[in-house]
């Protein structure tokens, strides 16, 4: 099948295939829309079933991006990148920097940074070979770095603005929330809303993460099979995408669906599944946009840590907006956010 015949195909600008024989390194950039300034958008370090399934979600992602930042209203397109990850081929320093030269082949049209399964050390040595690399180790008080917590900041207030549309309640003591992955940011969204009183149940692929973090956040454990059907307020999916879908959401007992995966819908339509069951789907692209917003501060020079958390708050009145008008013209939210983004890129 060609790229273009793909659904996920939505007049991308470009897409770039990258196969490194010495290192093993291959990558797909997928630019999106480079409308509002460079594509920009993290590069995922994942193992794929085959060479088309890596290029969907490299379209997906991608798109998701040009969304992200336009309703972010940051002054650059929408790009990712996924490495394919290989069992012979080890994600080595090497690997990294022909990473780099592939990202430096575009000239500026893309910008990577850090998505699930690499770190800020991974874009240092990414940053050997080029300039468009961001999320690069700083100190606590610049604006950079690992943006799994900036994530988790811009998360727990779109859910907050979830919570208290859906729930009329103002903030999360006694809210049950069940979380789905504790990774970079759902550990630290866990620890947001225990500190902010909700009942926490948790899930992780790694059984021995979940139990040690219930642990100390006095939270229940189930397994990843069992956590999106848990009879909770909220569910938060933090891991990966496409799990929204028509198996899956007869089965969901919450009111709200608010979390940091990207991609949770498997398609459009299951935006609507959720609406006929009155479940309040807060769009991922709108509340975990916080990890971009921190690592184009750091890129753009725009900022230091304090101003980044004040526009991290803005998710929350932003989501709010898309709420109120998917009530108003009755449609489900993730149309609503995804018309809003279209015009932010000339896409109306």
């Amino acid at each position: 099948m060609s790229v273009f015949d793909l659904p996920s195909f939505d007049d991308h600008e470009s897409v770039h295939v990258f196969d490194d024989a010495v290192t093993g390194m291959r990558a797909i950039i997928a630019v999106h829309s480079t409308h509002r300034g460079p594509a920009a958008g993290g590069c995922r370090y994942w193992h794929y079933a085959d060479s088309e399934a890596a290029l969907v979600d490299a379209l997906r992602l991608s798109r998701g991006m040009s969304y992200k930042n336009a309703l972010a209203d940051l002054p650059v397109g929408g790009g990712k990148a996924v490495l394919v990850k290989r069992e012979t081929w080890p994600k080595t320093e090497a690997y990294l920097e022909a990473f780099g030269r592939a990202v430096d082949s575009l000239g500026g049209r893309y910008i990577t940074a850090e998505d699930i399964g690499m770190s800020d050390e991974d874009m240092a040595a990414i940053a050997r070979q080029t300039k468009f690399v961001s999320g690069l180790p700083v100190d606590s008080s610049q604006a950079g770095g690992n943006p799994g917590p900036y994530t988790a900041d811009g998360v727990f207030v779109g859910m907050r603005a979830a919570v208290r549309h859906k729930l009329g309640r103002e903030g999360f003591k006694g809210v049950h929330v069940a979380i789905q992955g504790l990774g970079s940011v759902g550990r630290v969204l866990a620890e947001l809303l225990a500190a902010d009183g909700a009942k926490l149940t948790v899930a992780d692929i790694d059984e021995g993460r979940a139990a040690r973090l219930a642990g100390e956040l006095r939270a229940s454990v189930v397994s990843t099979e069992d956590i999106l059907f848990t009879d909770a307020d909220v569910v938060a999916p933090c891991a990966l995408g496409a799990v929204l879908n028509e198996e899956s959401i007869p089965r969901l007992n919450c009111a709200v669906i608010a979390g940091a995966a990207n991609n949770q819908l498997q398609t459009p339509a299951d935006g609507e599944r959720l609406a006929e069951r009155e479940i309040l789907y807060a769009p991922d692209y709108v509340v975990n946009a916080g990890g971009i917003i921190n690592v184009m501060a750091e890129y753009l020079g725009d900022g230091n840590a304090d101003a980044v958390r004040a526009r991290i708050a803005k998710i929350e009145g932003r989501t709010q907006k898309i709420f109120e008008r998917a009530d108003a013209e009755d449609l489900p939210t993730n149309e609503v956010a995804d018309q809003m983004a279209r015009e932010a890129i000339g896409r109306a």
